[in-house]
């Protein structure tokens, strides 16, 4: 299995769009190219997913295994003739001290040689004591090449070869030039999601070709090529589920491809420019629940779809489509009176603001669903960000849950819950993070459940089969 590791000395190096770059490069020499991004994030993972034409999956201490990270790998990679596994952060950058949750780290436990990229402005010689820092610092990582990023020129790239290949041994892959049209707007969370961009297919085209013009994609290969194989441990059981297609447009498994067997569900999703953000593999975990997914446009459907079971509205930028949400009132009637009349739902952050009072941001204030009885209000710095630590309460209304247990989870809102004008019910207690009320996540009215948490379906919580089966119970409910 081939496979590297893009990771830098510094978050903002721009090694996001050179892996976009080199994602798309590899897909246009018909390669398939199969991207993971290390850490929790949605909006990278969206356009490495554009690039290569494949879904993206995350690589996450916090919420997975080791074995659950290798297999992951071992998976998704199983068909793909090169695995690019982009970094978050620095190399060496982590919230632990001792680096074991690291992108050093996720490098090691799967094997992956490492290319790094340098933002070299300003750096001539002193590229060569910088590398033997990095190469020194953990022997057991393998640097096994550089690339130099925003180069002012040919003599600039030349004096920066020379000193790594005097000095370190480090294998030079290229040296791409600062260059306005490498660059992709960014937003308050980062870069703005590929879904929302109209000019998404055309930037990936240029940041492809610029890259491959200045990036030795063969000797990437090679050192792909030359990653140890990996090993799973026998003894322990498989943690991936598979058999989920995915439609090639939308990065999402395809509607008509779930368990469509006895207990068969409709779950409408929520997905449009406003709200992108899913992980893959939670939309499978769906469907392999017995869920089918009913994409829905908040922007331009005038309804839900008939008949359904229930709905799930992801992350997004309900903000930056504010207007055009408030203006779909016929989509935030159906809305409302699906929850009002029971439907079970669910929604993580742009969802929760989509189903409050209003809208509040910039001066300007935009009717919602109105659901929630609070205004979703944005702030100029972060409310919650990182990590969290949840414990459901008594009040959390899906089956099988554990309140001793420790859910770790992340969050990451500019907005809060401003001017509630009820008391509400919430599912979490929080012990690590901001939520709702800084104590609590989780609104909970009738069947809705509502957080800023977002979750990760992994082994060690498995929170879409509780939400098919919950939805599972409110449909035989309603049929005695």
């Amino acid at each position: 299995m081939a496979r590297v590791f893009i990771s830098a000395t510094h978050k903002s190096s721009g090694k996001t769009t050179l892996s976009i770059g080199l994602c798309a490069a590899l897909h246009a020499q018909g390669l398939k190219v199969q991207p993971f991004k290390k850490g929790p994030d949605y909006i990278d993972p969206l356009w490495l997913g554009a690039a290569s034409g494949r879904a993206c999956h995350n690589l996450d201490f916090n919420t997975m295994t080791q074995d659950e990270i290798i297999q992951t790998v071992q998976h998704y990679s199983h068909d793909a003739d090169i695995a690019l596994i982009e970094a978050n952060k620095g190399l060496y950058d982590g919230m632990a001290l001792d680096g074991s949750d690291s992108n050093a780290a996720v490098a090691k436990l799967t094997c992956s040689p490492i290319v790094l990229v340098v933002d070299t402005r300003g750096m001539t010689r002193g590229i060569a004591p910088l590398l033997l820092g990095y190469q020194s610092f953990d022997r057991d990582v393998n640097i096994a090449g550089i690339i130099f990023n925003r180069v002012g020129g040919a003599r600039h790239a030349t004096k920066l070869r020379e000193s790594v290949e005097h000095y370190t041994g480090i294998k030079v892959l290229g040296a791409v030039h600062n260059n306005p049209d490498m660059e992709i707007e960014e937003r308050h969370l980062g870069l703005m999601p590929s879904n929302e961009s109209g000019e998404a297919e055309a930037q990936i085209a240029r940041i492809r070709d610029l890259v491959a013009a200045q990036v030795d994609l063969g000797l990437l290969r090679e050192i792909a090529v030359g990653a140890v194989e990996l090993e799973r441990n026998p003894s322990q059981p498989p943690l991936i589920r598979g058999g989920a297609e995915y439609d090639s447009e939308s990065l999402s498994p395809s509607p008509d491809k779930g368990r469509v067997g006895e207990g068969f569900l409709k779950i409408a999703i929520c997905q449009d420019p406003a709200f992108g953000f899913y992980y893959p593999g939670d939309l499978e975990a769906l469907q392999q629940a017995g869920a089918q997914l009913l994409p829905v446009n908040t922007l331009k459907d005038a309804a839900l779809p008939a008949n359904i079971d229930g709905l799930f509205i992801g992350g997004g930028f309900p903000e930056t489509h504010m207007q055009p949400l408030a203006a779909n009132t016929s989509m935030r009637a159906s809305i409302r009176a699906a929850i009002d009349n029971g439907l079970p739902a669910y929604a993580e952050c742009g969802g929760l603001m989509y189903l409050s009072r209003s809208l509040v941001w910039n001066g300007q204030q935009a009717d919602m669903v109105g659901v929630i009885p609070g205004d979703a209000v944005m702030h100029p710095k972060p409310q919650g960000r990182g990590y969290v630590k949840l414990q459901e309460t008594a009040d959390m209304p899906w089956p099988g849950g554990d309140r001793e247990k420790i859910i770790n989870a992340h969050e990451f809102h500019y907005s809060g819950l401003e001017n509630l004008t009820a008391t509400g019910k919430f599912a979490y207690r929080m012990q690590r993070g901001s939520g709702i009320d800084g104590q609590h996540d989780g609104w909970v009215y009738r069947n809705l459940l509502a957080s800023y948490t977002h979750m990760r379906d992994t082994s060690q919580y498995r929170w879409a089969q509780r939400f098919v089966e919950f939805i599972r119970q409110q449909k035989r409910k309603t049929a005695s």
